[in-house]
């Protein structure tokens, strides 16, 4: 009888006990670069767990790939700079949206810049904006973003953009024909403008902040099945997300990692998670990157307008507002409060 008596109790308990709750499952694309350190960080911290989000990373070679698994679904989240595949998809009606920015440049932050071969440099072959005509200027593929910096960069020399050469390798790759002179000069980020450098393969002409301020480097993407489907999710995300994102900022200040903590526990983090050495992630001047989430507009629409004056965005009527939707990161932004650094 008290056995009897002990089972019915422990099945009463069970029934009116809370369920536990399933975790969500969140799959998002990464590129392994310091622009996606927000959410590694919100990953090992805990932030997407303390939001009841299970996360599956999923490693592109290039942002331009996770276009069609974001509109399709098989992609919740994704990450990437702009690019005239993206604003292509948004207008041919595949879901997807920028949500957030991730990184960015600002005064004093030199993430990206124009380097160049340093025989052309020593030799004063290259002195100026206007010695980029006729030269080789290597980029990571066609109808990136960088491509509008380097109109600027042609506009600046009072040249034309038609009078440099594009050539279009990775940023390894870049590294190597550089060695051989196969190329001259490339817009080229962190780490590898550092190493180039350090290799004294070539020179930092100048940081592409002197001709296109405040240029937005990579944005958080999300497909519209995410976005609006599973809205709730995706809000929790970005709040795990922007918690990350003011973490980062406690880490920096103006242009460098800080000497504490904060920078040691966010460099450890992304160190361990890229398999990048500690030293070289020290090296490198981080991007800049807003605590609010919130993106530069006039970054995004130059770009824009550059693709559609090339006609690679053949749609003149595309406005940047129709492949936007910033209403996820205001509302959390204003959940959190204004950010005040540690």
């Amino acid at each position: 009888m008290r056995k009897c008596a002990i089972a019915l109790t422990l099945a009463v308990y069970a029934a009116c006990a809370s369920p536990v709750l399933a975790l969500d499952l969140v799959k998002i694309g990464n590129l392994n670069t310091i622009a996606d350190i927000q959410v590694h960080i919100a990953e090992e911290k805990g932030y997407f767990a303390q939001e009841n989000i299970k996360t599956e990373f999923i490693t592109f070679d290039a942002s331009a790939r996770m276009i069609a698994p974001l509109g399709t679904g098989e992609l919740d989240v994704g990450g990437g700079a702009t690019a005239v595949g993206l604003f292509n998809a948004i207008d041919r009606g595949i879901g997807v949206r920028m949500v957030a920015s991730k990184g960015r440049t600002e005064k004093g932050y030199v993430y990206q810049s124009l380097v160049i071969r340093k025989a052309l440099i020593d030799s004063g072959k290259f002195k100026s904006y206007a010695d980029l005509k006729g030269l080789k200027i290597a980029q990571g593929a066609p109808g990136v973003g960088p491509l509008s910096i380097l109109n600027e960069m042609a506009k600046a020399g009072g040249i034309k953009y038609s009078d440099i050469e594009k050539v279009f390798m990775g940023f390894p790759q870049q590294v190597a024909a550089m060695k051989t002179g196969a190329v001259d000069g490339s817009v080229m980020n962190e780490p590898y403008k550092t190493l180039v450098a350090r290799e004294g393969v070539a020179v930092e002409f100048a940081p592409t902040e002197d001709v296109f301020p405040n240029y937005e480097l990579s944005l958080l993407l999300f497909g519209d099945k995410f976005r609006n489907e599973r809205a709730d999710v995706a809000h929790r995300f970005m709040r795990g997300f922007l918690r990350a994102a003011r973490d980062y900022n406690d880490a920096i200040e103006n242009g460098r990692w800080r000497s504490d903590g904060r920078a040691d526990e966010a460099i450890g983090i992304f160190a361990r998670r890229t398999s990048t050495p500690v030293d070289l992630i020290r090296a490198i001047t981080p991007p800049a990157s807003d605590p609010d989430g919130r993106i530069k507009l006039d970054s995004v629409r130059k770009d824009l307008a550059f693709f559609q004056d090339q006609g690679d965005v053949a749609n003149k009527a595309l406005t940047v507002d129709q492949c936007l939707d910033m209403s996820i990161v205001d509302a959390v932004a204003k959940e959190l409060g204004p950010y005040v650094r540690k």
